[in-house]
């Protein structure tokens, strides 16, 4: 049990100041009914609070799917450029998620948020193995030397060494690729390296978790157990 004041200050509805003002005047319900006593106590897991009308999303774990266009960094702010969280709705922007990895800045796709930092350390970690999975359109066409180089792992131009992957050449100078560590613009440079340079990258998968038709630019939430 937590004081109303409480609940709707760690939701991010407002400053403590502004939500007891809010209480006392009368715009604030709980379950329909409404309160006019900041402190008087809820359970924060069953009660349905409403400020002005509009439901408030109570401080939880939150998982979100981002569609991630092209020409967004994988940031929480840059001073010149614009940021993925400048797609995220102000109300989960409240409860704090963040990126969960990076995208960058030319490739489109799969982008999970959450403000469950456990949840992203197991998602990011390599000893993890959470393969993430890219179509990629290139210049040129995969062969199936390539796809024994991958399968090995590829040291790249500057030594990198890779660990083993998946490329699956779909024909017409495309191809899937799974990989699951994330070196910097790493499905670039591992095409790059066989001499196929990257056109057009979506990423569509991140463990069992795709895509799908989600929009450009959208989100939805996550359940724990698509996970």
């Amino acid at each position: 049990m937590k004081r109303l004041d409480k609940i709707l200050s760690e939701a991010g509805a407002a400053s403590r100041r502004e939500l007891k003002d809010a209480i006392r005047a009368g715009r604030v319900t709980v379950d329909g009914a409404v309160i006019v006593d900041p402190a008087k106590q809820f359970d924060e897991a069953e009660a349905q609070i409403c400020l002005d009308g509009k439901p408030v999303m109570l401080c939880r774990t939150v998982i979100l799917m981002l569609n991630k266009p092209v020409g967004y960094l994988t940031a929480t702010e840059d001073a010149t450029e614009k940021t993925v969280m400048e797609l995220i709705p102000e109300q989960y922007r409240r409860l704090g998620v963040k990126p969960v990895g990076r995208l960058d800045k030319e490739t489109e796709g799969l982008l999970l948020f959450t403000n469950d930092g456990d949840l992203t350390h197991r998602l990011i970690s390599p000893k993890s193995e959470v393969w993430k999975t890219y179509y990629a359109e290139h210049e040129g066409t995969a062969t199936p030397e390539d796809v024994e180089l991958f399968r090995d792992g590829l040291t790249l131009r500057d030594g990198s060494v890779c660990r083993s992957a998946e490329l699956t050449p779909l024909g017409n100078d495309s191809s899937l690729i799974r990989v699951c560590e994330g070196k910097y613009h790493q499905v670039r440079r591992m095409m790059a390296s066989r001499g196929m340079h990257v056109t057009y990258l979506r990423r569509i998968g991140e463990g069992n978790l795709m895509l799908g038709d989600l929009p450009l630019g959208e989100i939805r939430e996550v359940s724990p157990e698509e996970l």
